[in-house]
């Protein structure tokens, strides 16, 4: 990781470089993973660049609406990424691409991508949480973490360029020190300004909707992450954009588990402008075994 960009715009600036991937020919790219000391790559992490690599292969008038990828093997850190992208149809309305993540000659992940020109109709959405506090009357992440310095270590080994406020416990703190709640409540944004392009902004929001989603099955159970708790991985994930948005701007993550069994666990996440627009929704199913102490 490159000195000063542990957070902030310096952090924000980072990723901006992350997203900007290599383009070999037409449809291969190649993207960086930082060298951060984590075995894996941050999911988040793969499926932007994928989304920044098919996304270059569409017609710029056309947005993204709707991706779905699957986590098949972890990432390596510090290991170059290819993207290899399928035009699999581009019509009179939609564009469709298959985006492949291929890490040491082997597929991480691959993921599939529909692009839309902009089209009026009918508007509607469920409204937003009620009595939720503002993203300025809570704590920041490193904040409500001071309290463990123990774990403060995950939040410092890699640039941060996210603004993370938990209305709640987040699923870092010690066995025992998290209630169960059926909802996992927290507000977002890219801690800096991002250019005003829509794709980036797509991408910087699927880099943060890996972020805090799974955590919301442990949260019914009042589970945490680590020895004595739960460790996990995700398996899959889904993102369909509904508004325009900017991801540089506060948005309320309103997650919560529909079911856990045999293993794995879903969760569905819905993300709120402040002035109560949702603008995406998200659903991801991981893989969860306890570990002990």
């Amino acid at each position: 990781m490159p000195e000063g960009v542990a957070s902030g715009q310096a952090a924000v600036d980072y990723l901006i470089s992350l997203l900007d991937l290599e383009r070999r020919d037409d449809h291969t790219f190649v993207g960086i993973t930082p060298v951060v000391g984590l075995q894996r790559v941050y999911g988040g992490h793969v499926a932007a660049q994928a989304l920044v690599a098919a996304g270059r292969t569409v017609d710029p008038s056309r947005t993204v609406h709707s991706l779905h990828g699957y986590f098949v093997r972890p990432g390596e850190s510090g290991q170059p990424i290819e993207y290899q992208v399928e035009n699999i149809r581009d019509g009179r309305s939609f564009s469709v691409r298959r985006s492949v993540a291929v890490q040491n000659g082997k597929t991480i992940f691959f993921m599939s991508a529909s692009f839309h020109r902009h089209e009026d109709g009918l508007d509607h959405q469920a409204p937003a949480p009620l009595a939720v506090p503002g993203p300025e009357e809570l704590p920041t992440m490193r904040q409500k973490l001071a309290r463990y310095p123990e774990r403060l270590g995950i939040w410092t080994a890699a640039p941060w360029p996210l603004d993370v406020r938990y209305v709640g416990e987040p699923g870092w703190v010690p066995p025992g020190d998290r209630l169960p709640d059926p909802h996992q409540r927290v507000w977002m944004r890219i801690d800096g300004k991002l250019p005003d392009d829509p794709l980036l902004h797509a991408c910087a929001l699927a880099y943060a909707s890996d972020m805090t989603l799974l955590d919301s099955v442990l949260s019914v159970h009042g589970e945490v992450w680590g020895p004595g708790g739960v460790i996990g991985a995700s398996l899959d994930h889904a993102l369909w954009f509904h508004r325009p948005f900017r991801a540089d701007e506060w948005f309320l993550y309103d997650c919560w588990s529909p079911s856990a069994s045999g293993g794995r666990g879903l969760a569905t996440g819905r993300m709120f402008t402040a002035g109560g627009a949702n603008i995406a929704t998200a659903v991801q199913e991981g893989l969860l075994r306890r570990v002990g102490a």
